[in-house]
């Protein structure tokens, strides 16, 4: 990925580790928009980095996603990076849910429609640019599943399936399709930020912007701290590192 001369759109930009890539890339001096659903959050993340943009927008609502990609193509034409980043996680007990599951329903709304939605609304403007960049940001929990995260755990393991086939039916495209793949970071997602076991963000930002600098980029962009779970089938350890993983962060994901 060219981490220069681009016009970048990053979901969930206003806080967490959607800021902080919007923060690091607009340093390097791209146009960066940020979207979100409150509108507070976003102006407090531009008003920190004067020449960021911002815009609303509810990836739970298919109309919306659409009229946003209108305005994204007439108000940023040459856009040709999306950070598919926004995500909801929430705690889920399968023994007493809701009727209608709506904890559920939002999650695979938010996680994993929203990014396919928008992915496929923006494809044609990203296709019309001379190169473009999709990065999906999945998790850990898409490799080993934490199982008071449940759902969450499942969109994130679907997001990085997505990832792939998206990767494979736009290898003779201009577009390349990264995966970016976090571990437990201190963010304000299910409480993290003050745990003291999380990855401090600002390290994990630093890693990350480390990797993407690096020729050619990985294809999964996964700090150190996240390997023991990506790799964990690979390397035999998955039931251990599972009951590892569940025993650890049973009170807090």
């Amino acid at each position: 990925m060219n981490l220069t001369g681009n016009t970048i759109l990053i979901t969930g930009g206003g806080t967490g580790i959607g800021r902080g890539l919007a923060e690091e890339l607009h340093k390097l001096g791209n146009q960066v928009i940020i979207a979100g659903r409150r509108r507070q959050v976003l102006d407090e993340t531009t008003a920190a980095s004067p020449g960021m943009k911002s815009l609303t927008l509810n990836v739970e609502d298919p109309a919306a996603i659409r009229a946003f990609a209108g305005q994204i193509a007439d108000e940023f034409p040459a856009l040709n990076v999306l950070i598919n980043n926004a995500g909801i996680m929430r705690a889920e007990k399968l023994l007493a849910q809701q009727e209608d599951l709506a904890d559920a329903e939002a999650i695979v709304t938010t996680n994993l429609l929203g990014p396919i939605r928008l992915t496929a609304a923006l494809l044609p403007l990203l296709q019309s640019q001379p190169r473009a960049t999709i990065m999906n940001v999945s998790s850990g929990l898409a490799f080993v599943p934490l199982a008071i995260t449940p759902t969450y755990s499942a969109t994130k393991a679907a997001i990085h399936s997505y990832t792939e086939s998206l990767r494979y039916q736009l290898r003779a495209t201009q577009i390349e399709v990264l995966e970016l793949v976090p571990p437990y970071v201190a963010t304000h997602l299910m409480g993290g930020a003050s745990d003291p076991r999380a990855m401090p963000l600002d390290k994990f930002i630093a890693e990350v912007m480390r990797i993407l600098k690096t020729e050619p980029t990985p294809k999964e962009i996964c700090v150190e701290n996240v390997k023991g779970l990506r790799n964990a089938a690979a390397s035999g350890r998955y039931d251990a590192v599972f009951g590892g993983l569940n025993a650890a962060l049973a009170e807090h994901p």
